[in-house]
């Protein structure tokens, strides 16, 4: 016997301008798929056991562009969603929560959020009766507007947010402040203007925990964005200091001073942060197959030995350490 799936429709779009709050509960699956989807994001819903009787309880809320969603599903699922519109960051609160993402395995438990990035498949392929997650649905132009705001590299959000560090505690406390706020129906949160402030601090707070070392950054010249914008796009090419300064235009000097006037650091030291920076999802989130050389050998690290010292001095742990978990 097939294993029915549950195809909902799509979400209405978010409001803007008013904070509300429900709370809801099934029995049925294809109820459950349609109150999901109201409340968060379209989905294909596909119970584990064909016997698997749902036993849904959600408390949903709006705030301004953001959604807020506290579901237990009561039943063993899989979900497929593309996500459109819109980020979805699901943080558990008991469980494990496993989906995955452009191939890439992401296991979540207590402390820590997955990111869905929006118009991207994404299949959550265990979502147990055990696990209840809260969901926080943001808007794609706000957040990618803010992510602008806070790093002009044009950088993403990882696939997993770790909620243990001072920045992630902080944004995961103003959600749940927030989203007690709304339970209790507060008339404040009603305002408009309110509303969307506090929408505006939770998704600059969320940006601050995805990036917590970026600051925002001073005026730059175009020719330094330039080259930064070429090594994010392809780190692991092999860089020249001559490389740099022809995609800059200008010659090596004038390129070293760029960086050093206007990012306080030099064209290599910040390609070494680029690298070291994807070799670190690669080795936390990376295929399982690959090795350590295959990971350092992919983003431009020609010698393991320096690679390892250089990653074990920003990271406190080393490659085959991060590998293993």
């Amino acid at each position: 016997m097939s294993t029915p799936s549950r195809t909902a429709a799509a979400a209405p779009p978010a409001e803007r301008v008013e904070a509300a709050s429900t709370q809801v509960t099934s029995s049925d699956w294809d109820e459950v798929s349609a109150l999901l989807s109201e409340a968060y994001f379209p989905h294909t819903l596909t119970p584990v056991s064909p016997r698997g009787v749902p036993d849904l309880l959600a408390n949903c809320a709006t705030l301004g562009p953001i959604r807020l969603a506290r579901m237990e599903m009561g039943a063993d699922v899989t979900v497929d969603s593309e996500h459109p519109g819109g980020y979805a960051i699901n943080v558990p609160l008991s469980g494990q929560f496993v989906s995955v993402t452009r191939g890439i395995e992401v296991v979540s438990t207590v402390g820590q959020a997955t990111v869905c990035p929006p118009d991207t498949a994404t299949s959550i392929v265990e979502w147990n009766r055990e696990c209840e997650i809260l969901g926080i649905r943001i808007e794609r132009q706000d957040l990618d507007r803010e992510i602008a705001r806070v790093d002009e590299s044009g950088s993403r959000l990882p696939l997993q947010l770790d909620l243990r560090t001072p920045e992630g505690a902080s944004w995961i406390r103003l959600v749940h402040s927030l989203a007690e706020q709304l339970g209790n129906d507060s008339g404040l949160l009603h305002n408009p203007l309110v509303a969307d402030q506090l929408a505006g601090a939770v998704t600059t707070a969320l940006v601050l925990a995805a990036t917590p070392t970026i600051e925002a950054p001073a005026p730059r010249p175009r020719i330094v964005k330039r080259v930064l914008d070429a090594m994010h796009a392809d780190p692991g090419r092999p860089w020249t200091a001559g490389d740099m300064a022809e995609c800059a235009g200008v010659g090596i000097r004038r390129l070293q001073e760029g960086f050093r006037t206007y990012v306080g650091r030099s064209p290599s030291e910040c390609l070494l942060d680029i690298r070291l920076e994807r070799a670190h999802a690669d080795l936390l989130h990376g295929e399982p197959r690959r090795t350590v050389t295959d990971i350092a050998l992919r983003w431009g690290f020609t010698h393991t030995g320096r690679f390892a010292a250089a990653y074990r001095a920003r990271y406190g742990r080393s490659p085959s350490q991060s590998l293993r978990g």
